[in-house]
């Protein structure tokens, strides 16, 4: 029950108001901490998993929201049990990991999504219906530092949001990474910069701080004749046209017409923003994941995505490391 995992026992209270669900407890080693969530919300607490467990059998569905290194100890004990789970992001430690929760969500028949967040951001959402061939990302994720989700680099912290979004775009197998990171505030690397080519042809580049002095949340790409800017934390989404593109954009931006199609200091190019629903990407994230566990169906975000998002950013850790090594970062 950190931060996080106290967002997730706000939205299900807000979801049982609603009538649509149940929120039964609240598990922490650090009983008073759970005790006190449970006050707040109405439920019950629990120092352990197995404890929550033995006591309500009836449990069908949990977020785990718990330091990366037990997300499979935590989500297995639940999936064996007979649980469906939310696992937040990264969805292990390791790849061996993550191929452990493949193993048990398939032998157990269990829903398992992992908390891609920005997945079910609505600007993004907003985005992928004008996805045709991108071929350039610029990709900013700062954050100021807070001791919150140290035991992970800036990758696996930050990063992996904007690699799992820009995975879900560009749809293509990565050719090449190049990737430098440094250890600023803490003992793992806290400011990455990594610039990957895809076999489409594609190339992105992407810095994420956590050291920033400043808060910082966009994805920019470009395809044919579009430039696309996407603010994740404004829910956000403006479309740059020329040519051919030009009638599309102006065919959404009639249907958002509080803002319509504008012209650019260039006449050739046209400004247009497409119809958004604003709505918490959490309380969105849940909602489906609750589907799924009613559904039977496969989740929004399945753990075959998690564990490509992983890959990729442990793949660059790794290349962090061997640039470390060229350049003789922290030798004397």
């Amino acid at each position: 029950m950190g931060a996080f995992g106290r967002n997730h026992a706000r939205v299900y209270q807000q979801l049982q108001q609603a009538g649509s669900v149940r929120l039964v407890g609240v598990v922490d080693p650090d009983t008073a901490r759970a005790d006190a969530i449970a006050r707040e919300f109405g439920c019950k607490s629990f120092g352990s998993v197995e404890q929550m467990l033995t006591t309500h059998s009836e449990v069908q569905a949990a977020s785990v929201a718990v330091p990366t290194v037990l997300h499979r100890e935590v989500a297995r004990a639940l999936m064996e049990a007979g649980v469906d789970v939310l696992i937040e992001k990264p969805v292990a430690a390791t790849l061996g990991e993550a191929d452990e929760l493949l193993r048990v969500a398939l032998e157990h028949k269990r829903v398992a999504q992992v908390g891609h967040l920005e997945r079910f951001n609505p600007a993004v959402r907003a985005t992928l219906p004008l996805i045709n061939r991108p071929m350039f990302f610029e990709v900013h994720r700062l954050s100021v530092f807070s001791p919150r989700a140290l035991d992970v680099d800036v990758v696996l912290d930050l990063m992996i949001h904007d690699l799992d979004v820009v995975l879900t775009f560009v749809k293509s197998e990565v050719k090449e990474i190049r990737a430098v990171g440094l250890p600023i505030l803490s003992g793992k690397v806290d400011i990455a910069n990594v610039r990957i080519e895809f076999e489409s042809g594609c190339v992105a580049n992407f810095t994420a701080s956590r050291v920033s002095t400043e808060r910082v949340r966009k994805l920019r790409f470009f395809q044919a004749g579009q430039y696309i800017s996407v603010d994740y934390a404004r829910q956000d989404v403006l479309v740059c046209s020329v040519g051919s593109a030009v009638g599309a954009a102006h065919s959404f931006a009639t249907d958002a017409n509080e803002w319509g199609t504008r012209p650019s200091v260039n006449p050739q190019i046209q400004m247009a923003k497409p119809p958004i629903t604003a709505e918490e990407p959490l309380l969105a994230e849940i909602k489906a994941f609750l589907r799924s566990v009613r559904d039977r169906s496969r989740p929004a975000v399945s753990l075959e995505d998690g564990r490509k998002a992983l890959e990729l950013g442990l793949a660059i850790l790794a290349e962090i490391g061997r640039h470390a090594g060229r350049i003789a970062v922290g030798k004397g």
